[in-house]
């Protein structure tokens, strides 16, 4: 049985409407009833369950801001960013998976793709008929994507796409791949069904991190597309750079979901564990590091909860989002090292939660904008002076 407390210090259900509740709400309780129980089993056999996704369409966890006409749920910005936080509280990679599909796949081809683009794959998309994955980093450029050596160069009515791209996720088991390639006029973007002849993903294997979730390579050599798989929106590397904007928004509200987990496994155990004669918790050292995390998601709690807001008013900023998936990643990578050490030896066990978000984590710290990068991002809106350049 899940008994998964969530900690609220400062009473913020008061911040939700009813409709953000009832969303929050019915995603823990998919978790904690169907995800967590297989999630030991799933993270040390490096699989991902592909055989709940159809519960997630259902769910309607797929792309959820996406207009109702599209097969996404029309939700609020809010409602994702809770959606994501009790999807971490599970797994960082069902959280990965899942942003995946929604910001990473179906907001380019809503924002950037044509009709046709839009109708065939945002409804299997949104119901998990269809997995896609998003085909930007490459082995020689992670934080700069500006150097990707992928290209796509016009044949007549088509394009021949020639690259590779490294730590795909979900790549290995896509239908469809958002392509991001160098073309005469500049950076464009595709949407390439994975079954094209040329087109292969590898699965990367032998991970510490991210388990529970599929990592690939993508092989484009020679693949044709027609002109038609172009996203004419899909201009110039702020293009991919807004997906992320997105993504990194879900991240932002996801660590808090990781936190909590670490959160709420270390309080128990501590009321539980007697050392020298009485609880763990009646301990200085323990006290002061419940005191601390609990602060800590709290203000990260506040952070997301701001920016949500923002987000729904149209108005927030990528720099905003940077300084949100940076406190948030930091402070829940934080929270799960000192649970482990409450947890002592038990701490290095599958059996308790907070290893596995632990080393989650390292993978969340890095991706989707390294620490350092958004350090330096924020950096740049508050100085005017661009430090990586």
């Amino acid at each position: 049985m899940d008994n998964y407390q969530a900690l609220d210090f400062y009473e913020l259900d008061d911040q939700f409407s009813e409709e953000e509740r009832m969303v929050r709400d019915a995603v823990r309780s998919w978790v904690g009833e169907r995800f967590l129980p297989g999630v030991l089993e799933n993270w040390e056999d490096a699989v991902f369950p592909m055989d709940l996704v159809p519960e997630l369409g259902e769910l309607g966890v797929f792309g959820p801001t996406v207009p109702e006409e599209y097969g996404g749920a029309g939700l609020n910005g809010v409602c994702y960013g809770l959606i994501c936080q009790e999807l971490e509280r599970g797994d960082s990679g069902l959280r990965s998976f899942v942003s995946v599909q929604g910001s990473l796949v179906m907001y380019p081809i809503f924002t950037y793709g044509n009709e046709e683009q839009k109708r065939e794959w945002l409804p299997q998309l949104a119901s998990g008929k269809a997995i896609g994955c998003f085909g930007l980093t490459e082995p020689d450029f992670g934080s700069n994507p500006a150097g990707m050596l992928t290209t796509a160069v016009r044949d007549g009515d088509d394009w021949i796409i020639n690259g590779r791209k490294m730590w795909i996720t979900n790549g290995t088991c896509a239908d469809v791949a958002i392509v991001w390639a160098r073309a005469e006029e500049g950076i464009v973007g595709f949407t390439v069904p994975t079954n094209l002849k040329g087109f292969s993903a590898p699965e990367q294997k032998h991970k510490w991190s991210l388990r529970a979730s599929t990592t690939s390579e993508l092989v484009l050599e020679d693949v044709r597309v027609p002109n038609s798989m172009r996203m004419p929106g899909a201009k110039g590397l702020k293009a991919p750079l807004g997906c992320l904007t997105q993504a990194r928004y879900g991240i932002s509200w996801g660590a808090v979901g990781a936190a909590q987990a670490c959160y709420d496994e270390g309080l128990s155990y501590s009321k539980e564990r007697i050392v020298f004669d009485k609880p763990l918790a009646g301990f200085q050292l323990a006290q002061q590091k419940l005191a601390d995390i609990a602060t800590d998601i709290t203000l990260a709690q506040l952070l997301v909860l701001r920016l949500g807001r923002l987000k729904d008013e149209g108005r927030f900023t990528a720099q905003q989002v940077s300084m949100a998936k940076r406190n948030n990643v930091a402070m829940a990578m934080n929270t799960a090292r000192k649970v482990r050490d409450m947890l002592g030896a038990n701490g290095i066990s599958l059996e308790y939660n907070t290893g596995r978000h632990m080393l989650n984590l390292e993978s969340v710290f890095t991706y989707e904008g390294t620490h350092d990068i958004h350090t330096l991002a924020l950096a740049h809106e508050l100085t005017g002076i661009p430090a990586y350049r």
